[in-house]
């Protein structure tokens, strides 16, 4: 582990500690969780400013009637992007 210098206000260093009491872990356990969360998050940033959690949220949210889109995806895709033959 590296050894790293941080300077807290006195209410953050007492809520770290009260978090790490309830948590039955060291502060400094609660401060490396807290970086993991805070860089995974960050990581799951897009382009363009959309977060890969924001897009997950919307999995599932809506019903389409179908009971086969998991296998027939690629041609409801077709269907709706391609054009149509005009009859």
């Amino acid at each position: 582990m590296i050894r790293t210098q941080i300077q807290l206000t006195e209410e953050q260093s007492m809520r770290l500690r009260q978090v790490a009491r309830r948590s039955g872990v060291s502060t400094a356990e609660v401060i490396r969780r807290s970086v993991d969360r805070y860089l995974d998050q960050q990581e799951a940033v897009a382009p363009g400013g959309a977060t890969r959690l924001a897009m997950l949220e919307v999995v599932g949210k809506w019903n389409s009637g179908l009971s086969d889109v998991s296998a027939r995806h690629d041609d409801y895709l077709d269907e709706a992007y391609l054009p149509r033959e005009k009859s």
